[in-house]
């Protein structure tokens, strides 16, 4: 199951579980949209991969599995990985 992280490793943009401008890659480095397109060219400087739209897990499941609340911020930001 997804971790729904709380935020954008580049920016610290919040990003609420049901927020569309969420960008995750396969190990969930999660980003906002416009780092994800814009500094980072849609690739992950975590691990090279692809960044997607990181689903929406109903509201109705948000109570049995909740998001993660632990925040992740690259040092520095994103600004030199791209």
């Amino acid at each position: 199951m997804l971790d729904l992280r709380p935020n954008c490793e580049c920016c610290d943009r919040a990003l609420p579980p049901n927020s569309p401008d969420a960008r995750i890659c396969t190990y969930e480095c999660t980003f906002c949209a416009t780092c994800a397109d814009q500094v980072l060219g849609g690739v992950c400087p975590n691990c090279g991969g692809n960044l997607v739209p990181r689903p929406i897990r109903p509201a109705t499941m948000l109570a049995r599995h909740p998001a993660s609340t632990t925040r992740v911020l690259k040092d520095g930001g994103c600004r030199d990985a791209a």
